[in-house]
């Protein structure tokens, strides 16, 4: 049967306003049901602090529950697993740390490839490490520790707060790039970790800002230096390790992905409301109390930086020599 030539061509305009109509449809409608937010890491610490600010914040703006789902666990490997083998429909997310840049080597099996199964979808903070040390040592300043440790090659005991973590890696990285021997030191969490510190037990150590504040201000650990390139808006007066260590850099970062294949213009209002929340006076009081800055990038930006980390720490896992246990 042959169609008008009228007919035919109401046919194929409807054919290209069709998907981007369908497109637009799906965004407005999302989400129509509560959302999971996976968190591999314990409730009360770091990310699950930014998850329930950022679940709090989506579900004012979208009319939803942001659920927030706790599945600790191998370094946040078993939260991952969860997500990549979830529907690609938005409605099931991932916190994003910097453990899963580093992961990606440290760990020898895993049944996914991040930064192919896990879709970008909007940066939340970027913050400093802090390296501290017990005030007993003779070294008020990186380049004093430095030449200390460097005087005293394999005695220096360095604390973590696990193997394969941030603080463990920026401890290492310090190594490599400064050409000391420190004895790493893993510890179950920072709180004992923190016990042997100001104890005398072992002598240093990085953490995040929210641990050390009150340490440091009472004078229970003298810091040292960030371990940002630029100095933190929360401790002005420390300096970076880049200052006596040229090229220096480690952060600790969080954000938010989807399974592959999430829709775009669902990961679009996902990162548009989130970037929206960022800017919030509120919130960003909030994240600057957590000793980090707002990061409020496109979904393309932070998969970038994504990539740029699990290369950057793959190379110091690989230096280091560090395995999962």
């Amino acid at each position: 049967m042959r169609l008008p030539r009228r007919r035919l061509l109401h046919l194929a305009a409807a054919a290209i306003i069709a998907p981007p109509m369908a497109r637009t449809a799906r965004a407005q409608s999302y989400p129509a049901r509560p959302v999971r937010l996976i968190v591999g890491f314990p409730a009360g610490g770091p990310t699950d602090i930014f998850a329930r600010l950022i679940g709090q914040w989506l579900a004012e703006r979208l009319g939803q529950q942001f659920v927030v789902e706790n599945r600790p666990g191998a370094g946040s490997t078993i939260a991952t697993e969860v997500v990549v083998n979830a529907a690609p429909d938005g409605y099931t997310l991932l916190m994003i740390t910097v453990a899963h840049a580093i992961g990606t080597t440290f760990h020898d099996r895993l049944n996914y490839v991040f930064l192919r199964d896990i879709a970008p979808v909007a940066g939340i903070i970027r913050g400093p490490l802090v390296m501290v040390i017990n005030p007993a040592l003779p070294a008020a300043t990186v380049a004093e520790f430095i030449a200390y440790a460097k005087a005293r090659p394999g005695r220096i005991n360095m604390a973590s707060v696990g193997n394969g973590t941030s603080p463990h890696l920026a401890g290492e990285l310090l190594k490599a790039m400064a050409g000391i021997d420190m004895l790493h030191v893993p510890y179950r969490g920072a709180a004992p970790a923190l016990t042997d510190l100001i104890g005398g037990q072992v002598e240093v150590m990085f953490e995040g800002m929210a641990s050390l504040v009150d340490h440091i201000s009472t004078g229970k650990l003298r810091a040292l230096a960030v371990t940002t390139a630029a100095r933190s808006p929360a401790l002005p007066q420390i300096p970076t390790v880049a200052e006596a260590v040229p090229g220096y850099e480690a952060s600790q970062w969080y954000g938010i992905g989807a399974p592959a294949n999430t829709p775009a213009e669902v990961i679009a209002v996902l990162n548009r409301e989130i970037n929206t929340g960022l800017a919030d006076p509120k919130i960003k009081a909030r994240l600057a109390t957590l000793g980090g800055t707002p990061l409020a990038v496109s979904p393309a930006e932070f998969g970038k930086l994504v990539a740029d980390e699990t290369e950057k720490w793959g190379k110091v896992v690989k230096l280091s020599g560090a395995k999962a246990e």
